[in-house]
C-alpha cells in the first residue's frame, strides 16, 4: 500500500490543490491528513470541506492545534496565529468548526503512528525540533514508524534498540528505505506554509511493500495565495513567508 501524507494545509488552496494532484499523478492508495487543515491561510472554508470529502472517500484525517484552537482559544498562540484565527472563526460554520475540533489526536494502524505534533502528549502540541524530542517520542509508542507534522520542515529520525536518535534531511524525490530493525519519527513538512527556506509545498509517500519513504516539493500559485491574504486583510507576514519559506 502507498500511504500520501498531508500536513499543516493552513488554507491554502493553491498548495493543497497542488499537492493533491501531484499525489494523484505519482500515484497512492490511501490519504493520511496531519492536522492543522486551517489557520494562517485565505481559504479555510474550502480546505476544509475538501479534506471532509477526501474522509468521505477513505482519507485518515486528524486534528492539529490550530484546527482545536477554534475551541480551546488561542492564548497561546502568538498574535499572528491569533489574528488569523480570529478570522477564520468567521469563515465557518459550526458544521465546520465542530468537524475539525472533533477529529482524533492520534491513530494507530499496524506499525505506524499518525499524529500531529508528538506520541508523548498529543494534546499539549509540543515540538518536535531535534533528536532528543524525536527520541522521546518514539520511545513512548510502540509503534515502529511515527508520521507528524507541526514543525513544517521535513525532517527524518532514526533510532536502533541501543543507541540515541540521529536526524537525516530528506532529499527531495529521493527513496529512503526503512530499515525494520530501527524505529523511524518522520516530519513530512508542510503543504501550507513551509519553513525550511523552501517555498515548495511538501508532502509524503510511503510504500508498506518497498518498506520506503518519499518527499515530495511541489511549486504552486504563491502569488495568487499572497493577495488572497492582503485582500481578506490578515497579516502582511502571512503573505511574505510564502515566498521565502520561513
Amino acid at each position: 500500500m502507498r500511504i500520501a501524507f498531508f500536513a499543516d494545509i493552513h488554507a491554502n488552496q493553491e498548495a493543497f490543490e497542488a499537492c493533491l494532484q501531484d499525489a494523484q499523478a505519482r500515484g497512492h492508495d490511501q490519504k493520511v491528513v496531519l492536522g492543522d487543515i486551517i489557520g494562517y491561510g485565505p481559504d479555510p472554508l474550502w480546505c476544509t470541506q475538501t479534506v471532509m470529502a477526501l474522509q468521505q472517500e477513505g482519507a485518515l484525517v486528524l486534528r492539529g492545534n490550530h484546527d482545536a484552537a477554534l475551541e480551546e482559544g488561542t492564548d497561546q498562540m502568538n498574535d499572528v496565529a491569533r489574528k488569523a484565527l480570529d478570522w477564520t472563526q468567521q469563515q465557518l460554520s459550526d458544521h465546520e468548526k465542530n468537524y475539525l475540533t472533533s477529529l482524533p489526536l492520534q491513530h494507530r494502524d499496524e506499525e505506524r503512528l499518525y499524529v500531529h505534533a508528538n506520541a508523548w502528549a498529543p494534546a499539549l502540541w509540543d515540538y518536535i525540533n531535534g533528536p532528543r524530542e524525536a527520541e522521546r517520542s518514539m520511545r513512548l509508542t510502540e509503534a515502529r514508524l511515527t508520521f507528524c507534522g507541526h514543525t513544517h520542515v521535513p525532517k527524518l529520525y532514526f533510532m536502533s534498540a541501543q543507541r540515541p536518535a540521529a536526524e537525516f534531511t530528506p532529499v527531495t524525490g529521493k527513496s529512503i528505505p526503512l530499515s525494520p530493525l530501527r524505529h523511524y519519527l518522520i516530519v513530512v513538512g508542510s503543504v501550507g506554509q513551509p519553513r525550511d527556506a523552501v517555498s515548495a509545498a511538501a508532502w509524503g509517500l510511503y510504500d508498506t511493500v518497498k518498506r520506503d519513504y518519499v518527499q515530495y516539493r511541489v511549486t504552486y500559485d504563491i502569488e495568487t495565495t499572497a493577495k488572497k491574504i492582503r485582500a481578506a486583510h490578515l497579516p502582511e507576514r502571512l503573505a511574505k513567508r510564502l515566498f521565502v519559506g520561513g
